[in-house]
């Protein structure tokens, strides 16, 4: 039986070792394996969807997670998360990388590490066209967002008398809006552009000019890897540097996309 005990805690430890080393040197191990795996988000374009003809995951978080795999010279892998998702997968070991429109905040950096800020938005609210005028008409309301995500607290602390539906993803929470369930569906004001341009009756719908934070985007990657997070500090600043993250946003939220938005920021250092 002690034998038995023995070699079961060895089995434990070097599984635990193992993961412990896989956590602490992505960078190296990806290059081994030859693969990067990414986590991005499959139903909010234009970050992350899948192409109707295609099939494929394709999006702004796609395009950057490309450039930075293509740096390391490995091949891209995606797995789809959600907003209550990404971090656990991440910490499992699921993916190396998370790139799914979140928010970079106090309480998710003491459980993760984050890139410089890659992307700027900001908290607002999508709505049957005219019947929000300002945070008092949301008063008592019921409000959709994501489970997970920042927009359930700040919506919270922003309209505290309003009931806060959490939906597995953004077009569930629009759906209920569509359907009456809800008066306002609230996340990041290009996740929102997003869901209308979607829409059937585009023309029903509006995304307000009230927001209630800002939202600043960061890559998530495991703690403690520091290897990590340096390359893929880097490359986000070579990106800046060369024009190459300029050229992605444009893609995405340039005047030809139907996502057309003015880029109002640069990937500059945190520190």
């Amino acid at each position: 039986m002690k034998k038995m005990v023995t070699l079961f805690m060895i089995m434990v430890l070097a599984t635990f070792t193992a993961k412990a080393a896989l956590a602490g040197d992505t960078l190296a191990n990806a290059k081994k394996k030859g693969v990067l795996v990414g986590g991005v988000k499959d139903s909010t374009p234009p970050f992350g969807y899948v192409d109707e003809k295609t099939r494929k995951l394709i999006g702004y978080d796609v395009d950057v997670l490309a450039v930075i795999a293509k740096r390391m010279g490995v091949a891209l892998e995606l797995k789809p998360v959600v907003s209550s998702t990404r971090m656990p997968m991440l910490q499992e070991g699921n993916i190396d990388i998370i790139a799914a429109t979140m928010t970079k905040n106090a309480d998710r950096a003491k459980v993760i590490d984050f890139s410089n800020t890659y992307f700027m938005t900001y908290q607002r609210f999508l709505i049957k066209k005219g019947t929000v005028k300002s945070l008092k008409d949301l008063a008592g309301k019921r409000i959709g967002t994501a489970k997970g995500s920042t927009s359930e607290q700040n919506v919270k602390k922003a309209i505290p008398t309003a009931t806060v539906l959490s939906f597995d993803d953004y077009p569930q929470a629009f759906l209920a809006l569509q359907q009456g369930k809800v008066q306002a569906v609230t996340t990041d004001d290009h996740i929102l552009l997003g869901l209308k341009s979607k829409a059937l009756r585009k023309d029903q719908f509006e995304v307000t000019d009230l927001y209630i934070a800002d939202e600043p985007y960061g890559l998530g990657m495991r703690k403690g890897d520091k290897k990590f997070v340096e390359f893929v500090n880097k490359t986000l600043l070579e990106m800046e540097k060369n024009g190459e993250a300029a050229r992605i946003f444009d893609k995405w939220f340039g005047p030809k996309s139907d996502f057309h938005q003015k880029r109002n920021f640069k990937i500059t250092s945190d520190k």
